[in-house]
């Protein structure tokens, strides 16, 4: 009888373990299947927005060498993207995305409305941001870094410009030179603001102050000193 007992406790305990060892396994499987969708999750935001400010900075003439990071971060996502979930729809978009970035022609972008402007800078943001994780990490030197953060801090400067310039224009062919001038003064102030050496500035303010005199109101020989100085520093 005590022998009989002690086998049904020892299948007891076998079946328990057993229960147990299935239960952890379906738990792990389930908490790898958790980690796998919230690991494409991050890559799939992480992708896009890189091969979007791929795209985005390309357009806006972007030096090769910073879209050359760019796209070697996003090929290393888009290989762990690869082995995840090779089949998947993710994989389809995340390629058709990269072929977008890939023919976008450089330097052929428009951004005179508010909107592709904020966006341009959005993506220069991030692309700011990417390269200060790449700094931390080692995969960038602080030399590199400094200059490729001119380049971004300038290519921000000449797009902000060249929107007021070409908004000027517009206004221009309407016979609107009040608002014309605005947008111009907008542009060359941006310029002469820019902690850049001048000769970088130059020939955007030789392209400027000609358009400024060409419709610049003439002014009265009573104007005062101070609205004289506000007008000599935006002419």
């Amino acid at each position: 009888m005590l022998q009989d007992n002690l086998i049904y406790i020892v299948i007891i305990a076998v079946i328990g373990a057993i229960a147990l060892t299935i239960n952890y396994f379906i738990s792990q499987r389930e908490y790898n299947t958790s980690a796998k969708h919230e690991r494409l999750d991050w890559l799939r935001k992480q992708t896009f927005n890189t091969l979007d400010a791929i795209a985005t900075l390309k357009a806006a003439g972007c030096k090769p060498e910073i879209l050359e990071k760019l796209n070697n971060h996003a090929m290393v996502q888009i290989e762990e993207i690869s082995q995840l979930a090779p089949d998947s729809d993710l994989m389809t978009q995340v390629n058709n995305q990269k072929e977008t970035a890939d023919r976008t022609a450089p330097g052929q972008g428009v951004f005179h409305s508010d909107k592709d402007l904020k966006r341009f800078q959005i993506y220069i943001n991030f692309t700011e941001k990417l390269l200060n994780q790449m700094l931390k990490k080692g995969k960038l030197s602080p030399l590199l870094a400094e200059n490729y953060g001119q380049e971004l801090y300038w290519l921000n400067i000449s797009i902000v410009a060249d929107a007021h310039i070409h908004q000027a224009q517009q206004f221009i062919g309407q016979d609107e030179k009040p608002l014309a001038l605005s947008h111009l003064k907008h542009a060359k102030a941006v310029i002469v603001r820019a902690m850049v050496p001048q000769q970088k500035k130059q020939p955007k303010l030789d392209l400027i102050q000609p358009q400024i005199i060409a419709i610049q109101p003439r002014k009265t020989k009573h104007s005062g000193a101070l609205e004289d100085s506000i007008d000599n520093f935006l002419k």
